[in-house]
C-alpha cells in the first residue's frame, strides 16, 4: 500500500516537472480534495495508507494539473471572499485582486438602503454574488455576453442560495438602463499581443473572450455615464499598468473623486469615480 506521504511526494515531483509554480501546494490541495479533508488534516495523516481508488483519482487529477489546467478547473470549484463557487473552462478563475473590487463596491453602497447594482461581464457571478452575500439589501443585476458564463453564474446562485438577476447582454451594445447606484466591472482587458506572454494556465485554458477585449474598459466607462444616477459610482478592475490611463479617462469623462486602489501585490488595480449631474 502507498501512504499519503508517498503519494504526495510523487504528485509534487510530477507537478514540479511539469513546471507548476506551486507544485507542493497544488499536490497537497489535490490529495486533500481526494480524501475529503483539509490540508492540515492531510499533514496529520501522512502515514495513512491509500486504497487504489484514491490513488487512481489522485493520478487523474494530477495528470490534468500537469497539463497546466488551472487548479480551480481541476477541482471544479474555487473560493472567493466568503463563497465557494463552481468554476470551469466556461469562466475565468476568480482572483484575489477582484476581491479588492468587491471591497470598494461595498464601501460605495454601505450608506444606501437598497442599492441597485449592475455587474458588467459577470462570468462566474463572483462579484455579483459576493456583493449580495455581504450586502443582502442590494439588488444586483449581472450581465454577460456569454450564455455559457451565465449558466455557471446560475449554478453559483443556486449553490449559494443568493439572488441576482442574470441577463445576457453585450457591453458593447450599451449598458442596461438604470438608474444604478453602482456599476462595477472586471472587463476583458488583456491585449491580443499580450496573450502569448501569459502563463499556460491562462492562455491555453481560460476563455479568450473573457480575457481579451480591446476597448471593453473604455466602453463600460462611457456607457455607465448614461445609466448611473447622480451621485452614483463606477468601480473598474484594470489591467496591470493601465490604472493611470483609466484614471485619466474617467476624469476626462466627467467622473469626480476619481481614485485608484492597490491590489494585494501593491499594484494599482481598481479605479473608481462618481457621477454628478
Amino acid at each position: 500500500m502507498t501512504t499519503a506521504a508517498a503519494a504526495l511526494a510523487r504528485a509534487t515531483d510530477r507537478l514540479a516537472t511539469a513546471g507548476c509554480e506551486s507544485a507542493d501546494v497544488d499536490a497537497e490541495i489535490l490529495l486533500a480534495h481526494v480524501l475529503g479533508m483539509t490540508r492540515s488534516g492531510l499533514r496529520a495523516s501522512a502515514g495513512r495508507e491509500l486504497d487504489n481508488a484514491a490513488l487512481d483519482e489522485l493520478d487523474r487529477l494530477v495528470a490534468r494539473r500537469a497539463c497546466r489546467e488551472p487548479l480551480a478547473y481541476v477541482l471544479g470549484e474555487w473560493g472567493f471572499r466568503r463563497l465557494t463557487l463552481n468554476v470551469d473552462a466556461r469562466v475565468l478563475v476568480p482572483r484575489p485582486e477582484t476581491e479588492i473590487v468587491v471591497e470598494r463596491c461595498l464601501a460605495r453602497i454601505e450608506e444606501i438602503a437598497e442599492p441597485r447594482v449592475l455587474d458588467v461581464g459577470t462570468g462566474s457571478g463572483a462579484i455579483a454574488l459576493a456583493i449580495v452575500d455581504e450586502a443582502p439589501a442590494a439588488r444586483v443585476t449581472a450581465i454577460d455576453a456569454s450564455q455559457d458564463a451565465l449558466e455557471v453564474a446560475r449554478e453559483n446562485a443556486a449553490r449559494t442560495g443568493l439572488s441576482v438577476e442574470l441577463v445576457q447582454h453585450d457591453l458593447f451594445h450599451g449598458l442596461p438602463n438604470g438608474p444604478w447606484d453602482l456599476v462595477v466591472s472586471n472587463p476583458p482587458y488583456v491585449r491580443e499581443d499580450e496573450i502569448e506572454t501569459l502563463e499556460p494556465e491562462v492562455r491555453n485554458w481560460e476563455p479568450r473572450a473573457a480575457l481579451v477585449g480591446e476597448g471593453a474598459t473604455d466602453a463600460v466607462a462611457r456607457g455607465a455615464r448614461s445609466v448611473v444616477r447622480s451621485g452614483g459610482a463606477l468601480v473598474l478592475e484594470t489591467a496591470e499598468g493601465d490604472a493611470g490611463r483609466v484614471h485619466g479617462l474617467l476624469t476626462a469623462l466627467g467622473y469626480t473623486g476619481v481614485r485608484k486602489t492597490k491590489d494585494l501585490a501593491g499594484r494599482d488595480r481598481v479605479v473608481e469615480g462618481e457621477l454628478r449631474r
